[in-house]
């Protein structure tokens, strides 16, 4: 179960249809068809929406607006990219029935303090009608699915990256510091054209300008009239051996509140701003010894009966059936099922927070009510607690998360060119 946490985000995702436009427009207009993907189309209507989502998130981040054609275009090419993913998902039987979507909607809802009704409220009084952001989670959990299966899976982290990983960081004089770290991104494909590259770092270099005028790393990102990828983001507090190589050594040459030049990396050009430092500590937790089974809702076994079998396997375990032998017959968890469930030892922030909670609540011995986490229906067993000292293993976590993510967000860019460059898009000139 040490998988990314999915990231389900009050109002940042919506529906292309969550919401009308400001401004009326004729019904002849709002029918027209401004681009063409495959066999599908994107009417005005779904691009107006999409163009007023974009501007509200904005708006919350207090970031200044791009010009109202380069925020439309953007709009509309996370609207193509969202059509080719949510096709290649239909075409590969990829579905996400309403349990399973239901479940989410109330993961949501807790996420913000809020129950589920009065999460619905909250979306309605904002302005946006609740079934078609309904419909856009559904969407969201099927993107994420299809990435999973299209590109997380296939990424392989090995101990020797880790180690190389690690043996950078010490081979540097700051292993012990830790550093909080924001940047903008322009992303490259795999192998750009010297055009490409040339025509990325100039966009960089231009919010480059505004940044070192006075403007904010998210304001300049929104700037960019290039491509839409460009992001602005913290990266939290992170080592140096956690950062590109020459991402860490444009940082370790800043000091807070400084922003380097633009520098590239086989992601693409970054901007970078360091904005603190601090030692690292040792790091002791509480670590509980694990074991689960579980099932995988499909076509062939719904949410309630996932959940419904996972009590009848309880009520056996406590009946006195062995719950290592349970697991090798019905768990779907492959990594762990042939170790009779056994996750070994978990600690804080190494399991989705769902799977977290129970752990903590579960006595040792005891067996969990039937709970559900984005990878399915779980029983879980404690069967020990330590306190441990993690320094070194959240050092190599940290680095084998930040090789893997890199090859995640590498792979995620270059796959989503590829969709886009194997597919009919026909974009429709903008009046």
């Amino acid at each position: 179960m040490r998988h990314p946490i999915l990231a389900l985000l009050f109002l940042v995702s919506l529906p292309s249809a969550v919401a009308s436009a400001d401004q009326p427009r004729p019904q002849s207009d709002l029918n027209r068809v401004v681009a063409v993907v495959n066999n599908e189309v994107v009417l005005q209507t779904e691009l107006d929406a999409r163009a007023k989502l974009l501007t509200a998130q904005l708006k919350r981040q207090s970031a200044q607006l791009p010009p109202e054609d380069v925020l439309r275009r953007q709009a509309l090419e996370r609207l193509v990219l969202e059509r080719l993913q949510l096709e290649l998902a239909e075409k590969s039987g990829i579905r996400m029935d309403d349990e399973a979507l239901n479940a989410a909607l109330r993961r949501i809802a807790e996420q913000n303090k809020l129950s589920l009704a009065e999460f619905r409220k909250v979306i309605e009084r904002d302005g946006y009608d609740f079934a078609a952001f309904r419909e856009g989670v559904r969407n969201e959990l099927i993107i994420g699915e299809l990435r999973r299966r299209q590109v997380e899976s296939r990424i392989q982290v090995t101990d020797r990256e880790v180690d190389n990983v690690l043996v950078t960081a010490a081979q540097q004089a700051h292993t012990d510091e830790e550093y909080r770290v924001a940047q903008i991104l322009v992303p490259l494909p795999e192998t750009p054209s010297e055009r490409v590259a040339e025509a990325a770092r100039a966009r960089a270099e231009r919010m480059l300008a505004a940044i070192r005028g006075g403007a904010g790393l998210a304001d300049a990102a929104s700037q960019s009239e290039g491509d839409p990828a460009a992001t602005a983001a913290d990266l939290g507090w992170r080592k140096l051996s956690e950062l590109p190589g020459p991402v860490a050594d444009a940082v370790l040459r800043l000091k807070p509140g400084q922003t380097s030049d633009v520098v590239r990396s086989a992601s693409g050009f970054h901007v970078v701003r360091l904005l603190d430092v601090r030692h690292g500590q040792r790091l002791v937790v509480t670590q509980a010894h694990v074991r689960h089974i579980l099932l995988r809702p499909d076509a062939s076994l719904s949410d309630n009966a996932a959940r419904s079998r996972l009590e009848q396997l309880r009520g056996r375990i406590q009946g006195g059936d062995d719950f290592a032998g349970l697991a090798r017959a019905h768990s779907m968890d492959p990594g762990s099922a042939a170790r009779g469930g056994d996750l070994g030892w978990v600690g804080s922030g190494e399991v989705v927070p769902e799977f977290e909670r129970v752990v903590s609540e579960v006595g040792i011995g005891q067996v969990s009510e039937p709970f559900r986490t984005q990878f399915g229906w779980h029983i879980v067993q404690v069967l020990e607690r330590r306190q441990h000292d993690s320094t070194e293993d959240v050092r190599r976590a940290r680095a084998r998360e930040f090789v893997r993510q890199r090859k995640v967000e590498e792979e995620t860019q270059a796959w989503l060119r590829r969709l886009r460059d194997e597919a009919y898009v026909d974009i429709r000139p903008q009046e």
